[in-house]
C-alpha cells in the first residue's frame, strides 16, 4: 500500500514480486531510441522509479543513487519517469548525473503496467509511484520496494545491499 501526503493511492498494472521475473520493458531513452530494463542482462539492474524529475524528492533520490551506485560493479542504474526524454536529459546535465540512465515511459506506459507501479487515483493519477526494483543478472527480481509514501525517500541501503 502507498500514500500521497497521508492518503492511500491505487496502483494498477501487473505487481511483480521478490522472485518472479523481472518483465522485460522497452523505454525511450535521450536520444529518442529504445532502451530495454528488466530481463536477463548479465548485469544487476537498479530501476529507480520516480513521479517527475522536476520535484525535490525525485531529485533527490536519483541523485543518491548516482552518486552511491557509482561504485557497483557489473550494476546498470535507471531512473525511470513519464517525464519526456529532453525533460530528463535536461535535468541529469544540469545535475552532473553521469552513472544513471534516464527513461521515460511516456509512450505507452507499459513499465508502470508491467511492474504495478502506475498510479490510478490521487493528485499524481497517471504518473508512476515511487519505487526501486533490483534485477540480477539472470532477470529475477531481487528486491523491491514501493514507497510507503510517495513524498518520502526510500531505503538506498537494501537497494544497494541487494546487489552487493
Amino acid at each position: 500500500m502507498a500514500t500521497f501526503k497521508g492518503n492511500v493511492v491505487t496502483l494498477t498494472g501487473k505487481s511483480v514480486n521478490v522472485g518472479d521475473k523481472a518483465p522485460e520493458v522497452s523505454l525511450v531513452a535521450g536520444d529518442l531510441s529504445e532502451k530495454k530494463v528488466g530481463g536477463a542482462s548479465g548485469k544487476f539492474q537498479i530501476i529507480n522509479v520516480v513521479p517527475s524529475l522536476d520535484t525535490g524528492v525525485c531529485a533527490t533520490q536519483t541523485r543518491k543513487f548516482n552518486e552511491k551506485a557509482a561504485s557497483l560493479p557489473n550494476t546498470e542504474v535507471f531512473v525511470v519517469s513519464l517525464d519526456l526524454p529532453f525533460a530528463q536529459g535536461r535535468f541529469c546535465s544540469t545535475e552532473g548525473i553521469a552513472n544513471v540512465t534516464a527513461l521515460s515511459d511516456f509512450k505507452n506506459k507499459d513499465f508502470g503496467n508491467a511492474y504495478g507501479v502506475l498510479l490510478e487515483d490521487s493528485p499524481l493519477a497517471g504518473l508512476l509511484t515511487r519505487a526501486v526494483f533490483v534485477v540480477n543478472p539472470n532477470g529475477e527480481i531481487v528486491h523491491k520496494e514501493i514507497v510507503d509514501e510517495i513524498t518520502t525517500e526510500p531505503n538506498y541501503d537494501t537497494a544497494l545491499n541487494a546487489v552487493k
